[in-house]
């Protein structure tokens, strides 16, 4: 496995070489690099770092994970994202920090040993439903920081003061392009851990948990509602950020809410 995350990590930095590249070259208005270039080999990096990511669960006796290797799934599901949506829509230059960030996590879980007092076992129901929670609340925490940015930039370009960071992001539609593919698939991690807790948890709604999976459950109802608002009614723009931020919100409050009401009122 090092090996490949090692060939994964080189793939990973000359793409985003040819990356900055590309968008030096459209800067100085010369001829740039085809980006099916980099984009092939972004996506051969994935590939192989999904091999690191996911041989044991496919042939091993289960997948171990520690907060290291947790993020290192978040990024590649983010850095998935990304090029899914880079080979269709100009986003590609957000992969300026998300590509260094992803051989850097896939780095870290390749040179520090895990805490086997930190681990969760994902080769049964209970250890699936933590797994699922945690990629649904870090993607969901991804989009809320897509909202973030997505506010920032409609605010310089309402005032016509764009800076030069504004001006590198891509447009507005495209942004919330994005925005909306960590939304669905955050809902759709979301719903898998909800169903997977009332399957595996002995009493989801029991009084030691009734405040997370309830907050939980109204957390997913506002991402769902804005999915189909966005579908079916055009929401975007404002609406969008407002209803993201505050799904989020109440996401959070669902674990560090619940943490705070039972260390201080003990239920």
């Amino acid at each position: 496995m090092t090996t490949i995350a090692i060939v994964a990590i080189l793939l990973y930095l000359i793409s985003w070489l040819f990356l900055g590249l590309k968008l030096r070259s459209r800067l100085n208005n010369t001829a740039p690099l085809n980006k099916k270039i980099y984009l092939s080999l972004w996506s051969l990096a994935l590939l192989l770092h999904a091999i690191v990511l996911y041989y044991a669960l496919l042939f091993g006796n289960g997948l171990s994970i520690n907060m290291i290797t947790a993020a290192s799934h978040i990024i590649w599901l983010t850095s998935l994202v990304l090029l899914i949506t880079t080979w269709t829509r100009d986003v590609e230059a957000l992969g300026i920090f998300i590509l260094p960030l992803t051989a850097f996590t896939l780095l870290l879980q390749q040179t520090v040993p895990l805490d086997s007092t930190h681990l969760i076992q994902i080769n049964n129901g209970l250890g699936a439903h933590i797994f699922t929670s945690l990629l649904a609340y870090s993607m969901l925490m991804l989009a809320a920081i897509q909202a973030a940015l997505l506010a920032e930039q409609n605010n310089h370009l309402h005032n016509h003061k764009p800076t030069g960071f504004i001006r590198a992001l891509p447009s507005l539609q495209d942004m919330e392009n994005l925005l909306f593919r960590f939304i669905t698939l955050g809902v759709i991690l979301l719903t898998i851990a909800l169903i997977t807790g009332f399957i595996y948890l002995d009493n989801l709604l029991g009084q030691h948990v009734a405040h997370k999976t309830i907050l939980s459950m109204f957390a997913w109802l506002i991402f769902t509602t804005l999915l189909v608002g966005h579908i079916k009614l055009g929401w975007r723009g404002r609406t969008a950020i407002r209803w993201t931020l505050a799904g989020f919100i109440i996401l959070m409050l669902a674990f560090f809410g619940s943490k705070i009401i039972q260390h201080f009122l003990g239920i």
